[in-house]
């Protein structure tokens, strides 16, 4: 019995999956980049990444897209280049590649089909403030699942 469980039953022969727990990212930036990478082919996805942390293409955001700049290219009103949390995910697509190669799936077939970035635990953290007091600002985390099928 696998000891984290994903939110998605697929068939093990076909599939690949790797998980990110806990990681110092922002959960917004992290959902906005799995709602684009869902759909697309494992290598086109990780040239999509590598372009995000290069800032030559943009993230478009659709739900968390409030007083976010107009980006270029991006196909849609608003975007970002959340580039810590792309060298994130990209490192997790990494890992789902390794664990499809080790499965000996195609590489050129794979694609993405399920990807999703949730709330991970906050660990408290302090600024300190004048006079001795400080006040609270929680670093959150996210937890990343990506799943990959061999296209047939």
């Amino acid at each position: 019995m696998p000891k984290h469980k994903y939110s998605m039953d697929v068939d093990e022969k076909e599939s690949a999956k790797a998980m990110g727990k806990e990681i110092h990212i922002s959960p917004k930036d992290s959902e906005e980049i799995c709602k684009e990478i869902r759909g697309m082919r494992l290598l086109e996805a990780e040239r999509f990444l590598e372009a995000v942390t290069k800032k030559e293409e943009s993230v478009p955001y659709t739900r968390h897209d409030k007083k976010r700049a107009h980006r270029k290219g991006s196909g849609r009103d608003s975007g970002a280049y959340p580039v810590k949390s792309a060298k994130a995910i990209l490192e997790v697509l990494e890992n789902v590649e390794a664990n499809a190669e080790y499965k000996g799936l195609a590489m050129d077939r794979l694609r993405i089909i399920h990807a999703s970035a949730k709330k991970g635990i906050e660990f408290p953290g302090f600024q300190p403030r004048a006079f001795g007091r400080a006040t609270p600002s929680n670093k959150p985390t996210t937890n990343v699942e990506i799943v990959v099928q061999e296209e047939g």
